[in-house]
């Protein structure tokens, strides 16, 4: 059975290497797992462990391909800004914890609820997961030690930092983005998916929509001293226009709207992702 899984994994890795585009593939060659990683990769997608209505959700999300283009690999040190509910969780800390690597949950004031439970439930998976305070506004709280991170991953959360969430609207993306910088290892890489509004948007709906443009993103990445490496398309959604009543909430899985035209964003699903690669010069 085993088997069987890991090689449905593999065979949809291949089918979804071969739908990048040949600029994606060039940009990651350099870090390109080796066929164990990629494989270890696999089995971590598709094991029987992770929660089913997440795994629902790997259509949207394309977790293969994006870890993998993040050159994520199993025994690295990765940070996780934000796991919320733990969904990449349930792939990374496994995925690491087999290949001698470490995982680090980052989280406002180092609390991690969802995380907690998950430790309690099956300490053997998640027995080893790290948590640390993300931003950390309080010289005591807890952090990723500096230059300890091969990898530091958020999924859709710079927008948060814009927006100054849990922070009275006061924008604190430059020091996210400092925080970051630091805990990384000269060569480490920084991979960010959020939702993407389009450069011809009005700026100001980077504080209400949940939705952020890419030139800001690369304004405060760069603007920390990251070096812009790369991006992505596996997780856009064209069929997302970026300008809907209640911002991005109104797109599933979210629904804000409930029964309101339910069935129309059904259709259109998640949001328009940009999925962006950087480095931390050496």
């Amino acid at each position: 059975m085993r088997q069987l899984v890991l090689g449905t994994a593999l065979a949809a890795l291949a089918i979804a290497t071969a739908a990048c585009t040949t600029a994606e593939m060039q940009s990651a060659a350099s870090s390109a797992a080796s066929p164990a990683a990629s494989a270890a990769l696999a089995a971590a997608v598709a094991a029987p462990t992770r929660t089913p209505a997440n795994v629902a959700r790997d259509r949207h999300r394309h977790p293969v391909e994006t870890l993998s283009f993040f050159g994520v690999r199993p025994n690295h040190t990765v940070v996780e800004l934000w796991p919320g509910g733990g969904w990449y969780t349930e792939i990374l800390a496994p995925y690491l914890a087999q290949g001698g690597g470490t995982y680090y949950a980052a989280a406002l004031g180092g609390r991690a609820p969802a995380l907690d439970k998950m430790r309690e439930a099956n300490p053997s998976l998640y027995g080893d997961i790290r948590v640390a305070a993300f931003p950390a506004f309080d010289a005591a709280e807890p952090r990723v030690p500096d230059g300890s991170a091969d990898v530091v991953l958020t999924f859709r959360n710079v927008h948060n930092w814009v927006q100054g969430y849990q922070r009275d609207g006061q924008d604190y993306g430059a020091e996210a983005f400092a925080q970051i910088y630091r805990m990384l290892k000269p060569g480490g890489t920084l991979g960010i998916v959020d939702h993407r509004l389009p450069e011809s948007a009005d700026a100001a709906r980077e504080k209400t929509s949940g939705y952020v443009k890419v030139s800001t993103v690369r304004r405060l990445a760069e603007g920390a001293g990251f070096r812009f490496a790369g991006a992505s398309e596996v997780n856009a959604n064209p069929n997302d226009t970026a300008d809907w009543p209640q911002g991005v909430w109104t797109l599933p899985p979210v629904l804000r709207l409930k029964e309101v035209d339910r069935e129309k964003y059904l259709a259109i699903g998640e949001s328009d992702r940009m999925t962006l690669k950087f480095v931390k010069p050496r």
